[in-house]
């Protein structure tokens, strides 16, 4: 894609930049639902003992609902790194509205939270070769699969990243020195 933001030189976000921003906001969708399940009082694959042994009942509900909503907020910054209000930040934002982040910045920011996502899931992929005795059969295959997408969260953002990183040194707005 040729076309810019309108005023600042940017170069638009390519197709494919696009589209992994917005498969990251999805990716924490099927495990916040399963959370949100556990938060209601349902097991959602725990056995009674390991649902009790997790600290589900009375803060944990608490825990289980922020953590879930504090996870779909992060990935939705992504979309931040493609679209123009993460040019200027919009103006509702708190002591920064209106404001241009430094491009190096973010990129800085969005690059180091793509190589700690990574280093997070990616150990995930051996979920099928641990046991797990808090959970049913079933509870751990669906768990399991629930949690597999965020395997993908650190490279897509990554790739954001480097899209957003390579789009801004090509606009000459590289920003003051991180």
């Amino acid at each position: 894609m040729t076309a810019s933001h309108p005023g600042r030189g940017v170069p638009a976000a390519p197709r494919w930049a696009v589209r992994a921003a917005h498969a990251t906001a999805l990716l924490t969708l099927p495990t916040g639902i399963w959370r949100l399940f556990l938060a209601a009082g349902f097991l959602a694959g725990y056995t009674e003992a390991g649902y009790a042994a997790a600290g589900i009942p009375g803060w944990g509900r608490v825990y289980v609902v922020l953590l879930s909503a504090a996870s779909e907020l992060l990935a939705l910054l992504t979309l931040g790194l493609v679209r123009p209000w993460g040019e200027v930040l919009p103006r509702w934002v708190p002591l920064v509205g209106g404001r241009r982040p430094a491009p190096r910045r973010v990129a800085a920011a969005a690059g180091a939270g793509a190589v700690a996502l990574t280093l997070l899931w990616t150990p995930f992929t051996l979920w099928w070769l641990l046991p797990h005795e808090d959970m049913t059969a079933r509870g751990a295959l669906l768990v399991g699969f629930l949690y597999l997408p965020l395997t993908a969260w650190g490279p897509l953002l990554g790739a954001a990243a480097l899209s957003y990183r390579r789009r801004h040194r090509a606009a000459g707005q590289a920003g003051p020195p991180v």
